[in-house]
């Protein structure tokens, strides 16, 4: 019995003294904790956003007040997350103890406990690391909190700060987003579908992963019948009402918050119980500018800068949407391929004539042929037909693959010729366009761009950072010419509207529609700092008013205009560029690419640039060398007369012999006609031409002999002895 005593003693002891460590442990790890009931009633407290100067970036959201919610649409979060909620005093300890078991089991902390009021707090005063200290300290907060406000106003303060997914802050956004209702116009399938949300607002979003919304909105149905709060009737009826395909109604959010929520939401998928900080490049007096741009239409614009890969600003009337990308894709699938294949060169001519490929016949815009051009007009031009014939010579297949290392994907049903125009099915964004054409602009190193630059926790600890992937597409002196080739269409082409801006800048416009109109006008332009995207077109596909790119390039000189203080870092240079003197008569005429003399005057040297690999080969010699084709000569009334071939840049040295008697007739500069009616009658006549440049003979040419007739001989006649 003494021993049995003393084993109780022992053990007694040993447990006291364990729930004494224990308590001073807890107050240890508590010791200085504080209630801030100032934080409690801030919207969207868990995440805190700040743009590129580093000032915090306001997200307006609004409360709902308790008293005015219906039973079932606080019931369901009550139901789902915490179903004692009434009865605990902040921590519920039969759960705990119950989750503590079941992780200890399974060597994990995959089974949480946490009650609303610990959700509230550690959204509103904590990190969301997993430690023991930030624990304790959530408990601790927790029972004060219980101490200071009722169950409803905690209930309140956590309906206000959840994140519900798509930028939605607190119940009164989520209410608007998802159904275009206010929270007491809420039924209870749709209480149950945002209750359901919060445990994971990226998986459970009904507009991506309806199946799995549904399961889990159908599962806190069954909760809020268990416990009381629906009858079995009401939960069948609202297990059958569908969800939501489309969102009710846009949130007072910009659309650069839109999207960086979604990024967000890739990035920390289980948004609502972290307390982060999020950093940007966001500039807030650019995204005004994109805001207040004029248009009768749909619209969205986009500047990114280069240099981070961020977005700065990002405007859009109706969300991210997909839209085909018309003459836009030429550079990129077109153009940039054909030059680093060195299937041309900017100077390369290309016949723009009417072409069948197998009952596929492109057409120009106006329906007109201009013959050959250059691949620096045809592309600054945006003329369609040589862009087709560039990609059969290149394969759609070969153009799909340099499209995919820019994360432009499409199907292998659109490598097609029609890829050439920007025929496909689904198209792309406006920032997966931007991301292309900064390649250019990058030396030909892709980087996918990001509206985050890095998220931290409340304690500073970085959660991410973005640090992309550079890849390589193009060579960096393709992209230089490809660059040129688009100042090019700034000064010429047509993004005319940008040529007044004070700095070199490369752009591109695509317009795209159909037999009742255009739908959809772009203009992408870029320097060696930022690239700005516009586009302008409806979201139901309707005809815009626009026929071209001339307002979204208008619009786009706007924004550049405003962006510079100064002139932008240039853009890149490459010493395998050089610049080339073409032979420019050789190149009107025959259409060939052939070096020019190097005594060739300026006026008749093409300039243009070649990557040094591809350089042409043959060089002209019409200066060097001068040489002419074969006057024509006649008899005429007693008279010879030559006629010079159309060469007009040489002097000519003309000659006649008559038996050993040689005689200059004329020399001097070109004339169309050269008459000589110093002959006699009877005689025989031989006549040389040779041209002649800056002093440099060339060869000389003999004309057939002739006989000036007499006068019983026919008259005009033309003799030509052997």
């Amino acid at each position: 019995m003494n021993r049995t005593f003393r084993l109780f003693l022992l053990l007694t002891a040993l447990l006291s003294a364990a729930v004494l460590a224990l308590f001073l442990f807890y107050f240890a790890m508590t010791a200085g904790a504080k209630l801030d009931l100032e934080k409690l009633t801030k919207d969207t407290a868990c995440v805190s956003i700040f743009d590129g100067a580093g000032n915090p970036v306001p997200l307006p959201a609004g409360a709902q007040a308790f008293d005015e919610l219906p039973p079932h649409v606080w019931s369901a979060f009550v139901a789902v997350e915490d179903k004692r909620f009434f009865k605990h005093h902040g921590v519920d300890v039969r759960r705990m103890v119950k989750a503590t078991m079941k992780n200890a089991l399974s060597f994990s902390f995959r089974e949480g406990a946490s009650t609303i009021s610990q959700q509230l707090i550690k959204n509103t005063h904590l990190s969301g690391e997993k430690t023991l200290r930030r624990k304790c300290r959530e408990i601790r907060l927790a029972r004060m909190l219980e101490h200071e406000m009722s169950k409803e106003e905690i209930l309140s303060c956590y309906l206000n700060s959840i994140y519900f997914g798509h930028s939605a802050f607190g119940i009164a956004d989520a209410a608007r987003l998802y159904f275009g209702k206010t929270p007491p116009e809420l039924a209870p399938h749709e209480s149950a579908m945002l209750a359901a949300l919060i445990r994971s607002p990226n998986r459970y979003s009904p507009f991506r992963d309806p199946a799995a919304c549904l399961a889990r909105r159908n599962y806190v149905l069954s909760l809020m019948r268990e416990q009381g709060y629906l009858t079995e009737a009401e939960e069948r009826y609202a297990a059958t009402q569908p969800l939501p395909k489309a969102p009710g109604e846009q949130l007072e959010r910009n659309a650069f918050l839109d999207a960086l929520f979604e990024e967000l939401a890739h990035i920390l998928p289980d948004l609502s119980s972290d307390n982060v900080t999020v950093y940007t490049r966001y500039d807030p007096a650019l995204q005004q500018r994109l805001e207040g741009q004029e248009a009768e239409s749909d619209a969205a614009m986009l500047v990114r800068e280069h240099a981070t890969n961020a977005v700065r600003a990002f405007h859009s009337t109706c969300g991210m949407i997909r839209r085909l990308p018309a003459s836009l894709i030429k550079p990129l699938a077109v153009y940039a391929p054909a030059l680093e294949e060195n299937l041309i060169s900017p100077a390369t001519p290309l016949l723009d004539e009417r072409v069948d490929y197998g009952g596929y016949a492109p057409e120009n815009y106006g329906g007109t042929c201009s013959g050959y051009m250059s691949a620096r007009k045809a592309l600054a031009s945006s003329v369609n037909i040589p862009a087709v014939k560039l990609l059969n010579a290149l394969t759609p297949h070969r153009a799909a693959q340099y499209l995919s290392r820019m994360d432009l994907s499409i199907s292998e049903e659109d490598e097609t010729l029609a890829l050439a125009l920007g025929g496909m099915r689904e198209g792309f964004t406006l920032p997966a366009l931007a991301d292309a054409y900064a390649t250019f602009a990058k030396g030909g190193t892709f980087a996918k761009g990001h509206f985050i630059t890095c998220v931290k926790d409340e304690r500073g600890h970085i959660l991410y950072e973005n640090r992309e992937e550079e890849r390589p597409v193009f060579s960096r002196d393709v992209c230089v010419l490809v660059n040129d080739m688009l100042t090019t269409a700034v000064r010429e082409g047509t993004a005319k509207k940008l040529n007044t801006l004070p700095f070199p800048v490369c752009a591109k416009t695509g317009t795209g529609g159909g037999a009742a109109g255009n739908t959809d006008a772009y203009t992408i332009a870029y320097t060696g700092e930022d690239t700005v995207c516009v586009w302008l077109g409806n979201r139901d596909n309707s005809p815009v008013q626009t026929t071209g790119g001339a307002k979204p390039a208008a619009i786009a000189c706007d924004i550049l205009r405003a962006m510079y203080a100064a002139a932008p870092r240039p853009l890149p240079e490459s010493d395998e560029v050089c610049e080339v003197a073409l032979d420019d008569e050789e190149y009107t005429a025959n259409h060939r690419m052939v070096l020019a003399d190097p005594l060739a005057p300026a006026y008749l040297a093409r300039k243009e640039l070649f990557r040094k690999s591809a350089i042409p080969q043959q060089t002209s010699t019409r200066f060097s060398h001068p040489k002419i084709q074969k006057p024509q000569i006649t008899v005429h009334d007693g008279g010879v007369t030559i006629v010079l071939c159309q060469t007009k840049y040489y002097d000519y040295v003309i000659k006649r012999r008559c038996g050993e008697q040689t005689t200059t007739i004329y020399q001097g500069k070109y004339r169309n006609c050269i008459c000589d009616n110093s002959v006699c009658a009877g005689e025989r006549y031989e006549y040389s031409v040779q041209p002649v440049w800056q002093g440099v003979c060339g060869e000389e040419v003999v004309l057939p002999a002739v006989r000036i007739p007499l006068p019983a001989d026919v008259p005009d006649q033309w003799w030509e002895l052997p």
